[in-house]
């Protein structure tokens, strides 16, 4: 596919290459085969930049083999909020550690010759949950089964504080040479990313310095107005350089046209915007050359980048809890009662963004379950599974895993992170068939599990851990150690958010940040 679009801008009148972008989130993860790493969130508990630099590395490469050169990622969003679906997005709630591991991501990836896009500039992850909210020409979003409650949300801070949370990640990562950034669906203070000159021109462009290009989200440009002229001009003026129009283009070139020939738009403003595209083709090097050659296809979902992605899973999984040495499992351990329908199912292990927007349960892509991983390295042991946690027989070891179905973006707004009734149910009933329980959490952000908590010895956040089951398995047998280390504060009820509330109100949190319990490596 990509492969014709190249063709065909090859072809045009000025023969300008075309650059393709998709959103290599979690690795190349729109293409069945390919390695999925965890979600940033799960980054960011490995603390690790130079991982996070080697799976962008890999992230590209896998690109490359599809004629892909442009990654819409990182993410660079510092989440208030757990209620937001993209909170597994950002790398955690910490400014300092999203910079840091943002700034790595863009080193590996544009070191293998993909150009990053940061996102979604700029506050993304302070926007306020919205009741009310809703915005009525532009119903795409909420027609396709969200709450978008904070999603597309507002910001509501000062300035200095504006700069000091949100906009901090983005020096880090334009000092490293980013290439391109995505405005984000959001607003500051009333008025949408999409237009916001202050933000994007004066800013971003002339008091950062950034000489690449801006492009608008998907549809981005639709929710600045009813009027879809009045889109077209204000989105432009404000600084927007490439604009997503994914279902009638016809419609915005006739805009543009009518806008500069009345005078709206200043051909200086068209002049600049394509000088910036153009710069940027020109620095990936796609006038010079064909790229993506059939041998690099090998590296999709090759073995190099499946270990890089289980190193990555063992480096993030968090040991919350760790009572009576629930873990490492014991070499005396005979039997094990393997209970959750996420300890076998792949979708549920990698979550949204995995071949489609929201992800979908099941058998998605090619990997290791966990159920799998443990059934291969502890084959000395018998391991009885059922989904529903229902056994006859009593065990020195119960593990659960429970979690989040699929989602992405507004989809997963939510205002209850409590652990499902259906979970705590097989929880409840391993716990009665085991001596030791373990509970493994499959999230894209932390989860309300007080009602867990006394009935497990053991309690460990893998987040959204990807294809690559056998790093949990390394760490639950002891081949490696826990090291993981919470990139949020772990709340302990739901009155907790936003974070500047519990803080306003000096409520504690569960575990709180940088929290991870360490476990010795046999």
């Amino acid at each position: 596919m990509t492969q014709a679009f190249i063709d065909a801008g090859h072809e045009s009148r000025l023969g300008i290459p075309v650059i393709y972008g998709a959103d290599c989130v979690h690795g190349h993860n729109n293409v069945y085969g390919a390695t999925v790493f965890p979600h940033n969130i799960g980054l960011g508990a490995t603390r690790d930049a130079d991982l996070v630099e080697r799976i962008g590395a890999a992230t590209a490469r896998e690109m490359i083999a599809t004629n892909v050169f442009w990654n819409f990622s990182p993410c660079l969003a510092v989440p208030q909020d757990y209620r937001w679906g993209r909170t597994f997005e950002g790398f955690g709630g910490d400014t300092a550690l999203v910079s840091e591991l943002g700034a790595a991501y863009v080193r590996g990836l544009q070191g293998a010759g993909v150009a990053a896009c940061i996102k979604h500039y700029v506050g993304d992850g302070g926007a306020e949950w919205d009741t009310h909210r809703s915005v009525s020409w532009a119903t795409f979003w909420e027609d396709n089964g969200g709450a978008w409650k904070i999603d597309h949300g507002d910001v509501n801070v000062d300035e200095p504080t504006f700069r000091a949370v949100h906009l901090a990640p983005y020096l880090a990562a334009l000092a490293e040479g980013a290439l391109t950034v995505m405005a984000s669906f959001s607003s500051w203070r009333g008025l949408k990313m999409h237009g916001h000159r202050y933000l994007l021109t004066d800013v971003l462009k002339n008091e950062l310095g950034f000489g690449g290009f801006i492009v608008t989200d998907w549809m981005g440009i639709n929710q600045l107005s009813p009027d879809w002229y009045t889109c077209v001009v204000q989105s432009i003026n404000a600084g927007v350089d490439m604009v997503m129009v994914p279902f009638d283009y016809k419609s915005f070139i006739a805009a543009v046209t009518e806008a500069v020939t009345r005078g709206d738009i200043r051909m200086s403003r068209i002049d600049d915007a394509v000088r910036r595209i153009l710069t940027v083709k020109q620095m990936l090097g796609l006038f010079e050359t064909d790229l993506g050659t059939p041998e690099m296809v090998s590296s999709v979902g090759g073995a190099d980048h499946r270990s890089l992605a289980r190193e990555a899973v063992r480096k993030s999984a968090v040991l919350l809890k760790n009572e009576l040495a629930t873990l490492p499992i014991t070499a005396e351990t005979e039997t094990i009662l393997l209970a959750g329908a996420a300890a076998d199912d792949m979708g549920m292990q990698c979550g949204g963004w995995t071949l489609n927007w929201q992800g979908e349960k099941g058998a998605t892509v090619p990997g290791t379950t966990l159920r799998m991983a443990l059934t291969a390295r502890l084959a000395d042991k018998m391991i009885l599974y059922d989904a529903t946690g229902t056994f006859s027989v009593q065990a020195r070891l119960g593990i659960v895993v429970v979690g989040e179905q699929p989602y992405a973006e507004g989809c997963g707004d939510v205002d209850d992170l409590t652990l499902s009734a259906a979970d705590l149910e097989v929880i409840q009933r391993v716990r009665a068939q085991c001596d030791k329980l373990a509970l493994i959490i499959y999230s894209g952000r932390p989860l309300i599990i007080n009602d867990a908590l006394p009935l497990c010895d053991a309690i460990v956040a893998a987040w959204l851990p990807g294809s690559e089951g056998a790093g949990l398995a390394d760490v639950l047998s002891g081949d490696h150690p826990f090291t993981g280390k919470l990139p949020h504060d772990w709340i302990a009820s739901m009155d907790q958010l936003p974070q500047a509330a519990r803080k306003d109100a000096g409520l504690v949190p569960l575990f709180p940040y940088g929290h991870g319990l360490t476990t010795g490596a046999l």
